[in-house]
């Protein structure tokens, strides 16, 4: 999109000019404030990217943009164009000058997270008769270029993947058949399927081919294998060649050893047992979070960062997804927990995975396709998650419409049967967990309660606030029972199933899964017996008499924060050779900061928190140096360096704001 072309626009919430990100699934350009709120909301409501420093499909943008200047905008503000309707309800558009929060936020919420000013259908007994009817419009319009008349019939409730019964196909097969490359992607984004089969067992591909449209075919194919083409492309930089018939590139660590433990064999079969359709949930999550990261990732490199990132520029964790249970939606918050390396173990055995699946291989099929990541590393893990089906689990097929990354993704493999007992410690377990949950929300609201009274009581500058530092999810303990994946069958219904899984351990799990921390990079003596991420019943605890003062850890806190914004206005003016240099400066004030605390504190919090403080350093150090280009080798992949050592530079932040909050609370009572 051209640089004119973005100065004649302006933001669809508030009216801002020269609008520098978009809300793909919703058609609209929108300013830096507007974009924040829309990230809250998570990519079910709004799938943001960034008109230039994001990767676009040309035809993907070229979508976007068609719908913008069509006016998609009035298709969410149907209500609002009404000035009579307007000065009745009392509800106007966001200007300008109208503050971030409360009112941007409220009215952005209402606009797409509530539909509050979309023109409605008159009321039906038949809610079902009317969703039908609308996804027969909708499979008569793709056939056209008309891309705002489909984008009404998707926000009125028209599925995108629509079989029609008397035409025998769906709504992608007569775009691709007609070569409508727009409503293509428009139904790709609201999940349509480009494997999906018609009555003749023919796919929307196979339609693009033998109607000619042959560069349509080739990124419907793209499409197909959106979900490992981005997971591949997050850790190594580069995409299958489809073209050439390879579809899956399975990374690996750069210091990975061929010969597995037998605990991380055991965590790996763990997720080779899972169902095809938890396993799908599982990727999709996982997908969401390489998302939440890249797009972090772009926006702390398009910001002013005079000041340090407040709440309003990073999302920490992903949103809650309405149409998910508590605890799937708490498994895709705890995602946010796993430091680079450990994440990227996770995406690699989820690639594995989904390529043996896909292949109808048998579990244990070698790896091919290796491409060597994250050099410098210490010893690879195994992944740190595990599987725990939901309340309402099946083994139906999720539809695609619940997402764009669900593509056909194939197999062979079934659920074998489980006994009635088995049944029954599922769900004990999970009831168990619940009650655990709500205990530990409780406990965390009293917490933050008595964080805010001692966050007034220090008087310090913003360093000590919460909106100063990144913020991160609540730790919260859940059910680690090995049968509960078996759930899968129990329960068979016609309705969209809203399965779960749990892909984060407590304690005592991560140690089983052979992911415990005790093998990571480590500096100075924190190596004590346990080895996970702190969690909220370590902040009960009793007081450690020997940790510092809360000025102390202030004073150092600043200092880091201090350098941290060094290192993000290098990576914003894309000077690469202050990488190290500043990674240097990180280094010493968290090595300052880790020796006023002692050697082996009794908190286990503390320890956690000092562990991924210093490693986090000597990962950023590692990653920073990456940076230097060496002599007579090829030049490092800058855009893959910059996204690491900003995610590092995150966990820095991240161990800082919790040892801040521990020593506070500790040296008040």
């Amino acid at each position: 999109m051209s640089k004119r072309l973005r100065n004649a626009e302006s933001c669809a919430d508030c009216g801002v000019p020269e609008p520098r990100w978009a809300s793909v699934n919703r058609g609209v350009l929108i300013c830096d404030e507007c974009c924040s709120v829309h990230r809250s909301l998570g990519r079910h409501s709004s799938q943001v990217r960034h008109l230039t420093h994001s990767l676009w499909p040309p035809t993907q943008l070229q979508m976007v943009q068609t719908l913008y200047n069509n006016g998609a905008n009035s298709i969410w503000e149907h209500s609002l164009l009404d000035p009579a309707s307007v000065v009745m309800s009392g509800k106007r558009k966001a200007s300008p000058q109208d503050k971030l929060h409360p009112n941007k936020s409220e009215f952005i919420r209402a606009k797409y997270q509530m539909l509050a000013f979309v023109h409605r259908m008159p009321c039906r007994d038949d809610d079902s008769s009317t969703a039908k009817d609308l996804s027969k419009q909708l499979h008569s319009s793709v056939r056209a270029a008309n891309l705002e008349t489909c984008l009404r019939l998707l926000s009125l409730g028209a599925q995108a993947n629509f079989f029609h019964p008397e035409k025998g196909n769906t709504p992608l097969h007569v775009a691709a058949k007609a070569g409508q490359v727009s409503q293509a992607e428009l139904l790709a984004v609201y999940g349509a399927d480009p494997g999906a089969l018609d009555s003749n067992g023919k796919t929307p591909i196979d339609y693009a081919r033998e109607a000619g449209h042959y560069d349509m075919a080739d990124r419907l194919v793209e499409v197909q294998y959106e979900l490992t083409d981005r997971l591949a492309f997050y850790l190594c930089g580069r995409k299958p060649d489809h073209k050439s018939g390879e579809h899956f590139v399975v990374p690996q660590m750069a210091d990975s050893s061929p010969d597995l433990t037998e605990l991380a064999k055991a965590a790996k079969r763990k997720l080779q047992s899972l169902s095809n359709h938890l396993f799908e949930e599982l990727a999709m999550d996982v997908y969401d979070e390489v998302d939440r990261r890249e797009t972090d990732a772009v926006w702390l490199a398009t910001q002013n960062h005079s000041t340090l990132v407040t709440e309003t520029t990073l999302v920490p964790f992903l949103p809650v997804n309405p149409e998910y249970s508590s605890t799937r939606n708490q498994g895709r918050q705890k995602l946010a927990r796993f430091n680079a390396h450990e994440f990227a173990t996770l995406v690699i055995d989820i690639l594995s995975d989904a390529k043996r699946r896909q292949q109808g291989n048998s579990v244990c099929s070698p790896k091919d396709n290796v491409e060597l990541i994250l050099k410098g590393v210490a010893v690879r893990h195994s992944s740190d998650y595990d599987s725990v089906a939901s309340d309402e689990d099946t083994d139906q097929e999720l539809p695609s419409s619940k997402g764009d990354r669900t593509k056909s993704l194939d197999s062979d493999l079934s659920d074998g049967p489980i006994t009635m007992h088995e049944y029954m410690e599922v769900k004990n377990a999970l009831s168990a967990s619940e009650a655990k949950i709500q205990q530990l929300l409780k406990a965390n609201d009293n917490l933050n309660d008595e964080l805010r009274l001692m966050q007034k009581k220090t008087e310090r500058g913003a360093f000590v606030t919460s909106s100063s530092l990144p913020s991160f999810p609540s730790t919260l303990s859940w059910s680690k029972d090995d049968t509960s994946q078996k759930t899968s069958k129990l329960e068979k219904q016609s309705s969209v199933p809203e399965s779960d899984y749990d892909n984060a351990f407590n304690d005592s799990e991560m140690e089983d899964s052979g992911f415990a921390r005790r093998g990571r990079l480590r500096s100075g003596g924190w190596l004590g017996e346990g080895s996970s991420i702190p969690e909220l019943d370590d902040l009960e605890m009793e007081a450690d008499p020997t940790l510092p003062s809360t000025e102390d850890v202030i004073r150092k806190t600043e200092q880091i924060t201090k350098n941290i914004q060094e290192l993000l206005r290098a990576a914003q003016d894309n000077k690469h050779n202050s990488f190290l240099p500043c990674s240097e400066r990180i280094h010493v004030a968290v090595t300052e900061m880790a020796a006023l605390f002692p050697k082996k504190p009794r908190s286990e919090t503390v320890r956690g928190s000092l562990r991924l403080l210093t490693a986090s350093a000597c990962r950023l150090q590692s990653e920073c140096r990456k940076a230097v280009p060496l002599d007579g080798c090829s030049g490092p992949d800058m855009q893959l360096v910059t996204q690491q050592v900003i995610q590092c530079a995150y966990d820095i932040a991240k161990a800082a704001k919790q040892l801040v909050t521990i020593t506070t609370k500790e040296n008040t009572n």
